[in-house]
């Protein structure tokens, strides 16, 4: 009956185990689903503002250069700008990606700590089921 019990009692602290992990990945989404929603809202109001922004500017200074003979230096400086400004942009992109914290990290951390201490645990075992061994043999 020990055995049981034992059996019983590992069985409800492996599912206690897992509910715990399973509510920190839901919190964890959550999360990261508000900060996604609020990022991309905010992305796309910057982005339709300056877009408004750059088309004006550039009708500013066309309308300013058009009668002269620099006009198309103005547009070229317009357009070189503007191209510069963009590869900035996506590069501070990628190393948002590239270098932002993984999502669910804390999440993994926990699975992983779990993994080695039921390695632990499962070397422990094995190692005094050696140790019976041996003093039965003898």
């Amino acid at each position: 009956m020990g055995i049981r019990k034992s059996l019983i009692g590992v069985a409800a602290g492996v599912v206690g185990l897992i509910g715990t992990r399973l509510e920190l990945l839901g919190l964890e989404a959550a999360n990261e689903k508000a900060r996604l929603l609020r990022l991309l809202g905010m992305s796309f109001a910057a982005l339709l503002f300056l877009t408004l922004a750059v088309l004006v500017f550039s009708v500013l200074v066309s309308v300013y250069f058009w009668p002269t003979d620099n006009r198309y230096v103005a547009l070229g400086l317009l357009a070189a700008v503007y191209g510069i400004l963009g590869v900035i942009m996506l590069a501070a992109v990628r190393r948002s990606l590239v270098y932002d914290p993984v999502p669910f990290a804390a999440t993994l951390s926990e699975l992983q700590r779990d993994a080695e201490l039921l390695s632990r645990i499962r070397g422990a075992a094995e190692h005094d089921d050696e140790r019976r061994a041996q003093a039965r043999e003898y």
